[in-house]
């Protein structure tokens, strides 16, 4: 039958009515930029995210942006991150004249490895990105310890993680200074076009960040800091006021899924055979209603693009979530790194594939997905 990677219709059609008449009411008031839902979402999303306040603003990365310059991160300073995470991460960080310092990832979550990031230190280091990469947080305990020791920001990239809870149940983006959310369509709270937020717990850092996102007005046309126009669009802020509603039983029906796809690979013996790797839920002994969120299912596999060439013939949507690690990016060449130098993202890179886990997904679906991965390797 074929199994699309993600299916937007299936997931947008029961909400069809309801988001059309949260646009309609959005264009009979004609407050298309900041108006009443922007304000209602930033409420509802940050006590989502356990903390205090949110600042709607463009999409994702433009959160990111925005969080360091309320850092005041520029010229001359140290940013620590991953090399294995969507381009924006990394690319932000340049984008201010700071340097990307990176540290290789846990083989386990994917997610930046808490033991090294001291080694990358130096009197420059300014803030730390951990990325909550597919849906589980990184380790946050250790990542918090080191930050306030050495009086260091730390930016959380949830990019992906919306409502995911580290091992004591605090949740992405209640953790660190500010956390980043992106409203892409592809993610688990996803709106129609491109979107983000910036959540924190320090007021005078929401009104810097509110200031910045109005090209760093107040009051209007007097400007105190130089920003850009980052403001989140009324009607995406009305699309997710409807989708928000529905976020934990999507998020339910995912780790179902993620849980059924354990079942059946085991049943099928590739994960006996080493063939299949499946994505390890860290925080799910300790009684974590949130633990993964799985906005992938990633699996490391063998001979992987051989795999995906199999999937793509059968009609099986499947994805490399990233096929080159940051210090092998042309642009970041200056940084003067070479292959082998984070070997643990480079393993990443080159053995992991994403699979089909929309909220959407039948069983019929996933034992299809199953079969033609088996059937490969037979």
């Amino acid at each position: 039958m074929g199994v699309p990677l993600l299916d937007l219709k299936a997931h947008h059609e029961p909400l069809q009515k309801q988001i059309l008449d949260a646009v309609e009411q959005v264009f009979k008031s004609q407050a298309f930029i900041l108006g009443a839902e922007v304000g209602k979402l930033e409420e509802r999303v940050a006590a989502y995210c356990q903390a205090k306040y949110g600042i709607g603003v463009t999409s994702g990365t433009d959160a990111l942006l925005i969080a360091l310059m309320a850092l005041g991160v520029g010229p001359g300073d140290e940013v620590i991150t991953s090399p294995y995470s969507f381009f924006a991460t990394a690319g932000v960080v340049a984008r201010l004249g700071a340097k990307p310092v990176l540290v290789d990832i846990d083989p386990k979550t994917f997610n930046i490895d808490p033991a090294k990031i001291s080694q990358a230190m130096t009197p420059k280091s300014k803030a730390i990105i951990p990325v909550h990469l597919y849906g589980q947080c990184a380790d946050m305990a250790p990542i918090m310890e080191l930050a306030k020791r050495h009086n260091l920001g730390v930016i959380e990239d949830a990019a992906q993680a919306i409502g995911s809870e580290y091992r004591d149940g605090r949740r992405a983006c209640s953790m660190g200074t500010i956390g980043c959310l992106s409203f892409f369509p592809s993610k688990n709270l996803g709106c129609l076009g491109d979107g983000g937020m910036v959540v924190t717990n320090d007021a005078d850092l929401a009104e810097r960040i509110r200031i910045l996102r109005v090209h760093g007005s107040q009051p209007k046309y007097y400007h105190k800091l130089i920003g850009g126009n980052f403001r989140l669009d009324t009607i995406q802020a009305a699309v997710l006021n409807v989708k928000l509603n529905y976020l934990d039983g999507w998020t339910k029906r995912r780790q179902e899924n993620a849980a059924r796809y354990e079942t059946l690979f085991r049943q099928s013996g590739l994960v006996q055979k080493g063939k299949v790797r499946l994505p390890e839920a860290v925080y799910r002994d300790k009684g974590i209603k949130h633990y993964h969120i799985y906005n992938q299912f990633v699996l490391r596999v063998e001979r992987r693009d051989d795999l995906i060439a199999h999937l793509k013939q059968k009609g099986i949507g499947a994805e490399i979530y990233y096929p080159v690690p940051f210090h092998l990016q042309e642009c970041f060449r200056y940084l003067g790194h070479k292959a082998g130098d984070f070997p643990e993202s480079e393993r990443a890179a080159n053995e992991t594939i994403a699979i089909p886990i929309y909220p959407e997904l039948t069983m019929a679906q996933q034992t299809e997905v199953v079969e033609a991965i088996a059937a490969f390797y037979a």
